[in-house]
């Protein structure tokens, strides 16, 4: 979602003359756009602004001040304590405002023309004004892009900052994700990943005022020609419909990919979280995709030493993954957030019992992730190749399983070519994060 958000950060500040640059040095607005999901994200915010002080004290007098702004989450959350701790900050704004960015820089920038102490702070929550003031479409540039459905979340998980820096779930009209994604298409995008911070729970307007739901709208998606590949995330187990799961047997261009965040394998620890399914409905969705798409590679979400967490409730999550099989996962020590009702749990697990669980854990994962990459050797898939390597005529891309494969071409204007197409790719060789692969024909799927 930080991705897309900051891509759309570039697509209203282009018509003012901005484009990126990669060396702070060089920039005139510098925005950092945070995240608050845990607290090591959080805490490097402090740090990088730091860091962005000393380059603007550094700046020639002969150029024009640098305007300094913190965006997303951690703004949202933090705003006022940001402006009391960091004086070099012009503006903060949230993940609902960037589209008022423009007119924040520009106010910026007449004030520090008149010496004047900037402190600019906008953290509305206009999702629908935001999304309104977007519909001119986003610059492409890749053959593969996001496309943010819905946004916000209402389940309250206990350990979760999400609702309190995102809002209320928001899912945009299904004219406006049709819109969006033709204009992506005749740009050049052959495979759309749908976003949400609940994506799964989208319930978009037609023009008629029927509700859609992800599934029905994941059917228009495929229906537009030159749209090859459709992918969604992050689903929650409780909006994970019967019609959703059968769209990954009725949908030919939906992957067989799905990262369905689990947390916990102790249904007294998914209750403390407010998670709203058992570890069995769990593994009962696991088995009905499986019965739909038997291919389909299962990725997830899980937090180790939530407070109160026992040692034979970490048992239990370990239980869960032997039980599931995951293709990839991510991993997480339980991370206190301000304002979350886990932070103030009594019976908080010690540091050193959360690192020990977590190693566990990834051990168990990563030789999971291995296994899977292994089995798909010697397989022959459809891969969309959307970037370079870092080696001549090499290029990077992704499987229909979210594999990241690097193939070697003969050389570097061959790599050229199949940029950005969608090839059959022979898998030759698996590590633990990635594969590898040869062409062996060239097919616009």
């Amino acid at each position: 979602m930080n991705v897309y958000d900051t891509e759309r950060m570039l697509d209203v500040m282009a018509p003012h003359g901005y484009e990126m640059t990669e060396a702070p040095d060089d920039a005139d607005v510098v925005v950092l756009n945070t995240c608050h999901i845990r607290e090591k994200a959080a805490d490097k915010v402090y740090s990088d602004i730091g860091r962005i002080r000393q380059i603007k004290k550094a700046r020639p007098e002969t150029r024009e001040e640098m305007v300094v702004a913190v965006a997303g989450c951690v703004a949202q959350a933090e705003g006022d304590e940001i402006m009391r701790r960091a004086p070099v900050v012009d503006m903060v704004f949230g993940p609902q405002a960037y589209h008022r960015l423009p007119d924040m820089v520009k106010a910026a920038k007449q004030k520090h023309d008149k010496g004047e102490s900037v402190r600019l702070l906008d953290t509305d929550f206009a999702v629908d004004e935001k999304f309104e003031a977007l519909d001119a479409g986003p610059r492409q540039q890749s053959a593969a892009a996001f496309l943010t459905v819905q946004e916000g979340c209402d389940k309250f998980c206990s350990f979760c900052v999400v609702p309190y820096t995102r809002g209320a779930e928001y899912s945009r009209s299904v004219s406006k994700v049709l819109e969006e994604a033709e204009r992506l298409v005749a740009q050049g995008v052959v495979e759309v990943t749908l976003l949400g911070q609940n994506v799964n729970a989208y319930h978009g307007e037609t023009a008629t005022g029927e509700s859609w739901d992800l599934a029905r709208l994941i059917e228009a998606l495929a229906d537009i020609r030159g749209l090859e590949r459709i992918r969604y995330t992050t689903s929650h187990p409780r909006d994970m419909t019967d019609a959703l799961i059968n769209a990954h047997r009725d949908v030919d261009k939906l992957m067989p990919y799905l990262h369905l965040p689990v947390q916990a394998g102790s249904d007294r620890i998914l209750k403390e979280m407010n998670r709203h399914h058992t570890a069995a409905s769990y593994r009962d969705i696991i088995d009905r995709l499986r019965a739909v798409c038997p291919d389909i590679a299962i990725s997830g979400d899980f937090i180790v030493g939530f407070p109160g967490e026992s040692d034979a409730e970490f048992a239990e999550t370990l239980q869960l993954v032997r039980d599931v099989g995951y293709a990839q996962a991510y991993s997480f020590k339980y991370s206190p957030r301000p304002g979350t009702p886990a932070a103030t749990m009594a019976s908080q697990v010690d540091e050193e019992v959360k690192a020990a669980r977590l190693a566990l854990l990834q051990d168990e994962l990563n030789s999971q992730q291995l296994a899977f990459n292994t089995r798909t050797v010697g397989q022959v898939m459809a891969v969309l190749l959307e970037r370079y390597g870092k080696q001549p005529g090499q290029l990077v891309g992704r499987s229909p399983y979210m594999q990241a494969i690097h193939v070697d071409t003969e050389d570097a204007g061959l790599a050229q070519t199949y940029f950005g197409k969608i090839v059959n790719v022979e898998v030759t060789s698996a590590a633990p994060h990635s594969i590898k692969g040869r062409i062996v024909q060239s097919s616009n799927v």
